[in-house]
């Protein structure tokens, strides 16, 4: 023991283990993402061992690792989360779905705790949870008095008094109710500052007094300086009391607890489990009291020397199969393929001026040149890419609370979830998947008993599914709920003052949902919104170059298909010359193209334009008309269409010539120049001039118009 103690010392002097934060950080996610997708798929009625245990090894590691590197608050959740977890692997208690649902409430909290450690917010409070924990790791049906009784949480009457801390016992001085909290009311507790000005807390103080219903308040003794603390009777939530009070003070400075949860700041512990001394804490062996904010010092050398060779020996496996790099690095790299791609070009471009028989080995070169820089950018591409299970995987949790609020039941099915998005795409487009979803299950899905009374399955299904359609990746949400009511859609677009005529086709009617503040809610609930839900989602959508179409049938369900470019950063494109200009169409939009006479395209009314093609009249767009080309030579005629397809429908483009295939590198013309009309971006051609991308979504809309 005092070789280990020396030989931590040493390591702990030696080593900064500051330079392991980053993995710990990212192992922690890892095991809680693994920890929550466990917890959602146990079956508590028959929770199998295998289960359990890995369940209980996720925990472990968290500890571990947290216990090590200082991270005193992790270390005491993940211990607390551990024993209970613990019990149940030995069957000493039997899983519910009480516990199933704490575990899940700790994982949150735990991500909170590593987030305020990477500097990203301030770290939960975790009193009451570790108190619930600890409660039915006793055996004990503790969450639901403890999360809603105004008494003050208090140790467990069996655990051993000699083991108590100082905060402990704090709980015992709260002042007792002046009267019982009226139906729906509860009691809490709350906690301003440290503010530079306390007096500005007397503002939250009389919201109290000011709004009609919002209940009582009362002060309480505080003894840190700067800091204020109210005793509230309230039946609004903590968000409608955090959006009140931030007009006073700000909201990182306020936080709201059950009544005595926190005493002067400081939170009750239970005393620790009898015998584990796990020697990562002062006061209490096992779980921190007043002084939990730091390891102890005599414990933490041989700490430091155990994690320092676990953390070398697990990193030494790490790098054998993975390597961790910057997302930079890989944008820098994603950067100079491009440019390689734009002077690949160039060197094409040049290259067929030259004579065939005379420079056949340069020439050939350059073929293996253009192979290769397309391997190279495929590769480097992929490296951006990830699977769609990063986002998938965080829904089922959010569903599963989501459904149990409303009273529901609902079941996720997932499909391609190993179907790769670029990183960039995948983390904008989690928002619009999560309103999406939340709409199914809100919207869609029907009550059991509503279910049960159409002859369905009192659970109802909502299938996520992912799968790349050639230059493209189609993401798809589907329900098996009520689906949209077509009268109800134009009756509410015709109350908002929106043109619906009755001859609308269903798919216009659908669309109508797009329209900024349409609501089809009965009622506005805190998860419905108020109508700025599926506008802001193709607007999302639209920005990232995607398209959003729905598909329903009333009394079965609906679809929300999107449909998103791989990447944003290269693309393969189909160049066009109007006159002397070039023009890049997303090659992924073009389905055909064909030579015309003059006289196949006819004029409508109001100047609008047709071709046939195919018995099929198409609208045309002129592009020279459209950005105002110049033409030169007099006489000549546009005798190339292209038709292109975006949001469902098609529109034939007149061109001058079409100039081939190839790869683009997009650059964004906004914040290089400023937003133009039917424009995506742009990109460097091979002999240096500017070629603008059009938007071909933009370019059909303005046809319909």
């Amino acid at each position: 023991m005092g070789d280990m103690m020396n030989e931590g010392q040493h390591l702990g002097n030696d080593i900064d283990l500051s330079q392991f934060y980053q993995i710990f950080f990212e192992e922690a996610g890892e095991n809680l993402d693994q920890m929550e997708q466990m917890l959602l798929a146990l079956d508590v009625e028959a929770a199998e061992d295998e289960e359990l245990n890995a369940i209980f090894r996720c925990a472990h590691s968290i500890k571990g690792g947290a216990a090590t590197f200082g991270f005193a608050d992790v270390a005491e959740l993940t211990h607390q989360a551990e024993s209970l977890l613990d019990k149940l692997r030995r069957h000493e208690l039997k899983p519910t779905t009480a516990m199933v649902d704490v575990l899940l409430e700790s994982s949150d909290a735990l991500r909170g705790q590593l987030a305020a450690h990477q500097g990203a917010g301030s770290s939960p409070d975790t009193g009451n949870l570790v108190a619930r924990i600890y409660a039915l790791a006793q055996g004990q049906d503790a969450p639901v008095a403890v999360a809603v009784e105004p008494a003050p949480v208090q140790a467990p009457a069996q655990a051993p008094a000699q083991a108590a801390t100082p905060v402990a016992a704090a709980p015992v001085a709260e002042p007792a109710p002046a009267k019982p909290a009226a139906k729906g009311e509860r009691e809490i507790d709350i906690h301003i500052g440290p503010l530079d000005n306390p007096a500005l807390a007397d503002g939250i103080a009389e919201l109290f007094r000011d709004i009609p219903g919002l209940g009582s308040v009362s002060d309480l003794p505080c003894d840190q300086p700067g800091k204020r603390v109210f005793r509230a009777r309230t039946a609004a939530s903590d968000n409608d009391l955090l959006d009140l009070f931030s007009f006073h003070v700000g909201r990182e400075q306020i936080q709201i607890h059950g009544a005595g949860d926190m005493v002067h700041g400081k939170v009750p512990m239970p005393p620790p489990t009898e015998g584990k001394d796990y020697g990562f804490f002062e006061g209490s062996p096992g779980l921190p009291g007043a002084g939990a904010a730091a390891p102890r010092k005599d414990a933490r050398p041989a700490a430091e020397a155990k994690a320092a060779a676990a953390a070398n020996n697990s990193a030494a496996g790490m790098e054998s199969t993975t390597l961790r790099v910057s997302v930079s690095k890989v944008d820098q790299l994603i950067n100079l393929v491009g440019e390689l791609v734009i002077t690949q070009a160039m060197l094409a471009q040049k290259s067929r001026e030259l004579d065939n028989n005379a420079n056949h080995p340069l020439l050939a070169g350059l073929a293996d040149l253009d192979r290769n820089t397309r391997d190279l950018q495929e590769a480097v591409m992929s490296i951006r890419m990830i699977p769609m299970s990063v986002v998938f995987n965080r829904f089922p949790r959010m569903l599963r609370d989501l459904a149990a609020k409303l009273g529901k039941k609902v079941e996720l099915i997932t499909q391609g979830e190993s179907t790769e998005l670029d990183k960039g795409l995948v983390e904008k487009i989690t928002d619009p998947l999560t309103h999406l979803i939340r709409n199914s299950c809100d919207h869609g899905i029907e009550m059991p008993d509503e279910r049960r009374a159409k002859g369905k399955n009192e659970t109802g299904t909502i299938t996520l599914s992912a799968t790349h359609q050639g230059g493209s990746i189609l993401i798809e949400v589907r329900d098996d709920g009520k689906g949209l009511s077509r009268e109800k859609l134009l009756a509410k677009a015709r109350e908002k003052g929106i043109d619906a005529p009755d001859s609308l086709s269903d798919p216009e009617v659908w669309n109508l949902i797009f329209a900024p503040g349409f609501s089809t809610a009965d009622q506005v609930t805190d998860v419905s919104g108020r109508g700025v839900g599926m506008d802001v989602v193709k607007k999302n959508i639209t920005a990232l170059g995607g398209t959003v179409e729905i598909e329903s049938a009333e009394g079965y369900g609906m679809r929300v298909s999107v449909r998103l470019p791989l990447t944003l950063a290269i693309m393969d494109g189909m160049s066009v010359r109007v006159a002397d200009e070039v023009y890049i169409l997303p090659l992924a939009s073009v389905i055909e193209s064909f030579q015309i006479k003059p006289s196949d395209i006819n004029t409508m009314a109001q100047g609008a334009r047709v071709v046939k093609v195919r018995d099929e009249y198409m609208p045309v767009v002129e592009l020279e008309q459209i950005f105002q080309v110049p033409r030169f030579e007099h006489g000549t005629s546009t005798s190339i269409m292209v038709v292109i397809e975006a949001d469902g429908q098609r529109v034939s483009l007149m061109v001058d010539e079409l100039l081939g295939q190839q790869q683009v590198v997009i650059k964004n013309l906004e914040s290089n120049y400023r937003k133009v009309p039917n424009v995506s971006g742009a990109t460097i051609l091979g002999d240096g001039k500017v070629a603008l991308i059009l938007d071909t979504s933009s370019l059909v809309r303005r046809s319909r118009h």
